[in-house]
């Protein structure tokens, strides 16, 4: 489960970027071991049967036919050729997945994704999710952000506003007003529900203008030296500027909500308003990617909602046995529940090891009671936020350890079963 994230530590020096971002994304490929890679921001993950089957078109006539869900709710395509970018735009241009080519890598934006499917929400934050998107596209600071800048608007339940993002947005008791927060501090603005997605823009904006000020070339609002409590001060005469009323409020510590468990989702009258799943390591298939777009085309209203814990959300579909039949986990008590993994060998040149392979290798009798990721090198690329059981490989083996504990060091493919399931155990009674 994820745990909201502690304050920032106001003696942190930030990170040296004596590079540009070179953050991966439709019309800028990233190089790998196993071909050219491409990131499809999808905001919130909303997708339609349409758009879902031109991923899956791209996939198998560019890629290497297998579609990857990230940690942001977004999809990575993987085995492209060099020279297949023109097209890859061309596909996914025609589907409404490229609106503003300028703006491509920076709409990074997670929703909760049960939003208005539920009930459990104080408001429906789909609606915010368009018009921040529409918002960031037409604004020409927002091209400054780097692709690694991530939006969440929560709508009060606390699943993405544990996730760490830059700016969230969580919808307050009644859904009539929402708060909005820079980074992990505690200072926040109130401002109406209504407002939500310009004031979101309005922050993101008056973050870059901080960082210009700063001397320093800073990518995430963790990263900015300085007083947090300040800059929300300017965001909040900013927003007085633009005609949005906000108050200035201290935030309570985030209740974090449980991220959606695969199975039907029941709505306020207990009947099922939609089905959730969840792909083995993120990854499916094409035939997966598929199914699933035939399933919310047939059975539901049309509507396919990824999530940043690499499941989707099939809105008013029922039945789980198509999906289940196509190897998706659609049960609670599957195992590779909370099992996630980097790409490894032979995808990445810098991992140390196939993790997927011994990730499954090591997988344990029943789901985990605490997120598992195992990391090709010490980078960490796609990790859980909070406390997960933390398996890195080495040039000796593998390090395992809850993270921020001590590890076990060294530990050899054959005994990784038996120290993973130790490690769940101590990060549960500990």
């Amino acid at each position: 489960m994820p745990t909201a994230p502690g304050p920032r530590d106001a003696g942190a020096i930030p990170p040296s970027r004596d590079r540009g971002d070179a953050c991966p994304g439709t019309l800028r490929l990233h190089a790998a071991d196993d071909g050219a890679l491409a990131r499809v921001r999808i905001p919130a993950g909303a997708l339609t049967t349409g758009q879902a089957l031109a991923l899956w078109d791209a996939a198998q006539r560019l890629g290497d036919g297998s579609l990857h869900l990230t940690s942001r709710g977004n999809v990575q395509l993987r085995g492209l050729a060099e020279d297949c970018g023109g097209e890859l735009a061309d596909v996914l241009g025609s589907a409404g997945l490229l609106p503003s080519p300028r703006h491509e890598r920076v709409r990074n934006v997670v929703a909760s994704p049960l939003s208005g499917l539920d009930g459990r929400g104080e408001a429906d934050v789909q609606p915010w999710v368009r018009e921040l998107d529409r918002l960031l596209c037409a604004s020409e600071a927002a091209t400054g952000l780097s692709g690694r800048f991530l939006f969440a608007l929560d709508d009060g339940r606390g699943d993405v506003a544990a996730l760490g993002a830059d700016v969230t947005v969580q919808a307050a008791a009644g859904g009539t007003d929402a708060v909005l927060r820079l980074g992990s501090d505690d200072a926040g603005v109130s401002v109406r529900g209504e407002d939500a997605p310009r004031a979101a823009l309005l922050a993101a904006e008056a973050f870059l203008d901080a960082a210009r000020g700063s001397a320093t070339r800073c990518w995430r609002v963790s990263e900015l030296p300085g007083d947090a409590a300040e800059l929300m001060t300017e965001v909040a005469s900013r927003l007085a500027a633009d005609g949005i009323n906000g108050t200035l409020v201290t935030v309570p510590p985030t209740t974090v909500g449980d991220p959606p468990r695969p199975g039907a989702v029941a709505g306020p009258d207990g009947r099922t308003t939609a089905l959730s799943v969840v792909a083995p390591l993120g990854v499916l298939t094409a035939a997966q990617w598929h199914e699933l777009a035939a399933v919310a085309e047939h059975d539901g209203n049309g509507e396919l909602r990824l999530t940043p814990w690499r499941g989707v959300i099939l809105a008013g579909v029922k039945d789980a046995a198509a999906l289940e039949t196509a190897g998706l986990i659609t049960s609670p008590a599957s195992p590779w529940l909370g099992v996630g993994a980097c790409v490894g060998r032979p995808g990445c040149a810098k991992s140390l090891a196939d993790v997927r392979t011994d990730a499954a290798k090591a997988l344990g009798p029943g789901p985990s009671s605490l997120p598992v990721y195992w990391s090709g090198c010490e980078r960490r690329c796609g990790h859980p936020h909070g406390d997960w059981v933390d398996v890195v490989a080495t040039a000796d083996g593998y390090d395992v350890r809850v993270h921020g504990d001590k590890p076990c060091t060294g530990m050899p493919p054959s005994e990784l079963a038996a120290i993973v399931a130790a490690a769940r155990t101590s990060a549960v009674t500990r």
